[in-house]
């Protein structure tokens, strides 16, 4: 969908009811504010999940080794001494030539100082230097300090940057050229629409900061997102699956399943015609299932991370032989699906179940060795936190989730927008991937507590028998299904090497593609599109850096490859399957109840989905313990 322009600036902007409505609405959402935090107050409020103790440790460590170097210390005060030289000198250079200071370059993709004004202005162009300068010299120091553990300096320099982004001269009205002009112009109309935002955004969050990132009315599931043609077939707790309608009259004989992510909804892989990779797989002539996960609420506080693959991909299984007849499928896994996906694909092969022919894996992280940024909020005083805000409300907010993951790019996720929205008064134009982004989904106290642990402090998913799910010891090395891993050079959330590194531990071949850009335009990067271009090296037997280095560089998406390494697996061409002519009805269209986040409806009783489920029980080995997440309802779920 095309974007809208952002709002302009007009004459009827500045006139006198425009500004009397700016200043009603803001009274109407400031009054309305404070009463919520009253009695958010008075019924105690929503826990915070951060560890005050996590961050201020690395902190105390910092500056003890600090004090005890003062060669450091030394060495820190003569570059500052440089750089004020620097700085002065390019000013008055600057000052007599005219020419703009050139002594500091912002870091690439740093959009703060685009301006012309940062440049061609004496007076921001010093702004933009000094603060620059600033910046680099505490990264500087923080790295000269020696003796100090890896972990407590990535901790010292993020927390630190967040600050520092925070006091960007970009995020003030009179060292913004942009901002000041406009203040100008509209004769400060502009701050008055900023303070109606604001508190519109801080009354719509119940009291929390959340920026808006798009307009909120311009989307709608169903209608311009998730709106790929399908029916959901299938239903229990935790998913529902949806099957989607063809558009080729054959297809591949092995249906494909789709695991996405439940820290976000399914249909980042469906935004809209165009970017849709959902219906590019259809196109393709594939049967595509695809799991949709619920938004899980207080009742759902003992679902832990087994119960998402017993009731999520195996369940899965089982339903699309009863839709379509065929026990062999093929399988993609996206993010924290394609973790899930892994130990899926184990626990399935210690059975000696060999349904699923190939695996593909988006941006997914089997070694949890190097995790980038995430780090910083991963050790024992902050999931021991986690774990008490989890247990009184049931589940980690989605708000909590998206908050860390825009913390991990600070000036484009967050104070661009407190700039756009609140300085420049601006409303938020129409951005569908940021839309999915503000659609948080909350994740449950037991699945998240054992995810956290077991994957990112302990990284024990790499060592054979290292987790047990269900009573089997998953072990990586037994999977031996062809495997595809598609990631992206930028993603901040899933780092290639962690996801090359991950991919060496199958026990399969593995085609290996990088792509370009981050964790999800690197993912959902259309054809039609030709950017980023992608890398691939068929040797994965190499370091990370080895493979880099010889690997060949492509242009446009690797869509079209992936769908070349899939066709071998295809098992044939048969005709295309309906949704609903297999053994099960449909229940309802795509794109179902659990993304809305209303209750399921009732399933019809063409089959008996309950089946499913009591035949793969029978099936399994007896667990090692019993913990009341092993008792599973297979009443539909309401969705809080």
């Amino acid at each position: 969908m095309a974007k809208k322009p952002a709002k302009k600036f007009s004459e009827s902007d500045q006139e006198p009811h425009v500004v009397r409505k700016s200043l009603v609405d803001a009274g109407v959402h400031g009054s309305r504010l404070i009463t919520r935090s009253v009695m958010r107050r008075l019924k105690g409020g929503r826990p915070n999940p951060v560890s005050l103790k996590s961050v201020t440790k690395p902190f105390v460590r910092f500056t003890m080794k600090l004090a005890t170097q003062p060669d450091a210390i030394i060495t820190a005060q003569m570059r500052l001494v440089q750089n004020t030289v620097l700085l002065s000198g390019g000013a008055v250079i600057g000052l007599i030539s005219r020419e703009p200071m050139q002594v500091a370059v912002p870091e690439k993709g740093d959009g703060r100082f685009k301006d012309d004004a940062w440049t061609n202005s004496l007076y921001f162009n010093f702004l933009k230097h000094a603060y620059l300068m600033s910046d680099r010299w505490i990264k500087d120091t923080i790295d000269d300090v020696r003796g100090l553990d890896e972990h407590d300096r990535h901790k010292v320099r993020f927390f630190t940057s967040q600050v520092t982004s925070a006091l960007s001269p970009s995020n003030f009205v009179l060292t913004n050229p942009e901002v000041l002009r406009t203040t100008v112009d509209s004769r400060g109309r502009n701050l008055v629409r900023g303070l109606a935002n604001f508190l519109r955004d801080i009354d719509e969050a119940d009291g929390h900061i959340f920026f808006r990132m798009s307009d909120p009315d311009v989307f709608e599931v169903g209608k311009n997102l998730a709106d790929t043609p399908g029916e959901v077939v299938y239903q229990n707790d935790l998913m529902q699956l949806i099957q989607y309608r063809p558009t080729t009259e054959t297809v591949h004989r092995r249906p494909l399943l789709v695991v996405p992510p439940w820290i976000n909804k399914y249909y980042i892989l469906d935004l809209g015609a165009k970017k849709s990779f959902i219906r590019y797989w259809v196109e393709k002539g594939h049967t595509v299932f695809v799991i949709s996960w619920v938004n899980p609420g207080k009742e759902h506080i003992d679902k832990g991370f087994e119960d998402y693959m017993l009731e999520g991909p195996v369940e899965a299984l089982d339903a699309i032989k009863q839709a379509t007849g065929e026990s062999e499928v093929n399988t993609v896994g996206y993010c924290i699906g394609g973790t899930l996906l892994g130990c899926t694909l184990s626990w399935l092969a210690a059975r000696g179940d060999d349904r699923v022919k190939s695996a593909t894996f988006f941006n997914s992280l089997l070694d949890f060795s190097e995790v980038g940024d995430l780090e910083v909020f991963i050790d024992d005083d902050q999931i021991k936190k986690l774990e008490k805000a989890m247990k009184k409300q049931g589940y980690l907010d989605g708000t909590s989730m998206a908050a860390s993951f825009n913390m991990l790019r600070p000036n484009s996720l967050i104070w661009s927008f407190y700039i756009n929205n609140y300085l420049l008064g601006r409303d938020t134009p129409p951005f569908d991937l940021l839309y999915w982004n503000s659609d948080t989904t909350r994740l449950p106290g037991a699945m998240h507590s054992f995810y956290l642990r077991n994957m990112y402090l302990e990284n024990r998913l790499r060592e054979p028998g290292g987790i047990t799910l269900d009573g089997t010891p998953i072990n990586l090395a037994e999977v031996k299904v062809p495997a595809y891993f598609a990631s992206a050079i930028e993603d901040h959330i899933a780092p290639w090497v962690s996801c090359y590194k991950g991919s060496q531990y199958l026990g399969g071949p593995v085609r290996f593609v990088l792509g370009g850009s981050g964790h999800i335009a690197g993912i959902i990067n259309p054809p039609y599109q030709h950017k980023y271009g992608y890398r691939i090296n068929e040797d994965t037997t190499l370091s990370p850096d080895e493979w880099l280095t010889g690997a060949e560089q492509f242009e446009g998406s690797w869509w079209p490859d992936w769908v070349k390494w899939a066709e071998q697996f295809g098992g044939g061409e048969v005709p295309a399957r309906i949704p609903g002519d297999g053994e099960l009805s449909v229940i309802e269209p795509a794109p179902g109840a659990y993304l809305r986040n209303q209750p399921a409806p009732e399933a019809p009783q063409k089959t008996r989905p309950r089946a499913i489920a009591a035949t793969r029980r029978t099936s399994r080995k007896p667990a090692t313990q019993k913990s009341p997440q092993r008792q599973r309802s297979r009443k539909p779920t309401k969705v809080s």
